[in-house]
């Protein structure tokens, strides 16, 4: 049997779900460019996992790299993040809509 490729949303939620992840993605959105030896000092967590972290953020579109010589430079890469965006906008509007119903009908209730 074949899996079906899981749809952008879900490859950043999930990606975002892990808070290491998420911290290693804050940290890489807050400097123009970091390397790996940069992220992980004062991290707490060891070289080889910040690499794992960043493999899984690069796979979810949300950072991108750079190669200079034997350093691995990354840097954020938003656009990624535009399948959740979209997605909250969806619900956004659905949210919006029942809680404008809700005010109308307390209206109706209580005039």
């Amino acid at each position: 049997m074949i899996e079906a490729a899981p749809n952008p949303v879900t490859t950043v939620m999930r990606a975002l779900a892990d808070p290491t992840r998420r911290a290693v993605f804050e940290r890489v959105f807050e400097s123009k460019e970091i390397s790996v030896a940069e992220l992980t000092r004062g991290s707490g967590v060891t070289q080889g996992a910040i690499s794992q972290h960043l493999k899984s953020l690069k796979q979810a579109g949300l950072v991108a790299e750079r190669a200079e010589g034997r350093n691995v430079y990354y840097r954020a890469a938003p656009q990624g993040l535009e399948p959740l965006v979209t997605w909250m906008d969806h619900y956004g509007v659905f949210w919006r809509e029942r809680f404008q119903n809700l005010r109308d009908l307390l209206k109706e209730i209580d005039p």
